[in-house]
């Protein structure tokens, strides 16, 4: 295996309390050595990363990667390459394929087939059989093959003595419970937040309880079951605040915000397109204030995707027919730093926490590291120079964001996976 030194680059390692310029050596696909100056080889590659920020992989805790069952919009060769084009060098992909990731043998199948993939892929095992909401899955079984979590992600698990018993059994294997917190009753047929620019596109609109309900209901549940949670894709004010008492009681509760969700509000939807539609949806602004102060305070402490591929001519009709979901993998690195670092709401060493730091520590693994034995799996990203997304350029089959011809920085220039280079711009 070879030998990478990375030379002249800003190192920034929250972990480890570093933010300054360093030179880092490779070796054998761990982390060898971090100093000031290390003197190059001859038999050792160096990336000459003067000017450019050097910071541990990302880790996206949602994903999801449609196979196996909707390969026609993404597959996990292309969703794992359009992770290491966005610096991610760990993802954990969502169960709501076809058939459901809910058995043992489902898990190893997924793992199987992940042999393709540049980066580590880190599988979540659906909570009911055939996320029916009907009976448990085989949790345990699940994750003696492999799975980091749990959850019933695209639905809620709205019996709730079923999700008691559900919790109970992930807070008895340790397993963190990943939510996606929407009670479907009352949704009823809503397809963008509800409020004046639904009212202008003569749209159904989703409240803001839709969601809280749930965050309410899933926290309270689990402080009495003693287990793990994870909220994801909040997106509302009161999420915010719900989060914050849960935690000011020492409930184990962590909880994720989408790139979209902090970038963008419903103001910004230009038309009754399905490029705009995601669940949950673009919410009010406020809403979005609420969530970059608790990014900011450190409420939420996670940066995640909810990558959602679909098809063109899915998404390119009217919200009421298009499916919910946005692609994220190679725009959320440049979203997060130019809505929150560059405005002043995140230092860059905060928003590293954020999508390195941490999602390991959520998933209790040992990543989000750049310590010498740590596993080298770093980025490396120019943050200096404007650029602007281009679509037609990902490497996702999907090609579904509102954020096409958006001006950002923080380009990935380097992705390096297990000591390997497997992305460069």
């Amino acid at each position: 295996m070879e030998k990478i030194l990375i030379k002249n680059g800003r190192v920034v390692d929250p972990a480890n309390y570093i933010d300054g310029k360093k030179d880092i050596l490779i070796e054998d696909g761990k982390i060898k050595k971090v100093a000031d100056f290390i003197v190059e080889d001859e038999d050792t590659n160096v990336i000459d990363a003067d000017e450019k920020a050097v910071m541990p992989g990302f880790i996206d805790l949602h994903v999801h990667l449609r196979e196996p069952g909707f390969e026609y919009k993404e597959t996990i060769e292309t969703g794992s390459k359009a992770a290491a084009r966005g610096g991610v060098t760990s993802i954990c992909p969502m169960p709501n394929t076809k058939p459901v990731i809910d058995s043992p043998e489902s898990v190893k199948d997924l793992l199987k087939r992940a042999d393709c993939s540049p980066v580590h892929i880190l599988p979540i095992g659906a909570c009911t059989i055939g996320q029916e909401g009907k009976e448990l899955a085989d949790i345990e079984g699940m994750k003696d093959a492999g799975i980091v979590a749990l959850s019933e992600d695209g639905k809620s698990v709205m019996d709730s003595a079923l999700f008691r018993k559900l919790l109970k059994e992930a807070a008895r294997l340790d397993l963190p419970m990943f939510s996606h917190c929407e009670d479907k009753a009352l949704v009823e047929g809503g397809v963008m937040n509800k409020g004046k620019k639904s009212e202008e596109l003569g749209l159904p609109g989703i409240t803001n309880s839709v969601e809280d309900v749930i965050v309410a209901r899933d926290i309270i549940m689990s402080k009495e079951a003693g287990n793990r949670l994870h909220l994801c894709h909040c997106s509302t004010a009161d999420s915010v605040v719900l989060v914050e008492m849960a935690k000011k009681q020492g409930l184990p509760v962590s909880a994720e915000v989408c790139p979209h969700h902090f970038t963008m509000s419903d103001d910004e939807i230009t038309e009754d397109n399905g490029r705009f539609k995601m669940n949950p949806p673009l919410r009010n602004r406020a809403d979005v204030d609420a969530l970059k102060e608790g990014l900011k305070t450190g409420i939420m402490e996670v940066i995640s995707t909810d990558h959602a591929p679909h098809g063109k001519e899915e998404k390119d009709q009217s919200m009421l027919k298009a499916p919910f979901g946005i692609v994220g993998l190679e725009t959320s690195f440049a979203l997060g730093y130019t809505e929150l670092v560059d405005k002043g709401v995140l230092t860059l060493s905060q928003l590293v926490e954020k999508m390195s730091v941490n999602p390991a520590k959520v998933l209790g693994i040992d990543k989000g590291n750049l310590a010498p034995g740590k596993v080298a799996d770093i980025v490396i990203a120019d943050i200096t120079k404007e650029y602007k997304i281009d679509s037609s350029k990902f490497v996702s089959k999907g090609k579904n964001t509102p954020f096409d011809g958006k001006k950002v920085k923080g380009r990935v220039i380097t992705t390096i996976v297990d000591g390997k280079i497997v992305y460069k711009y």
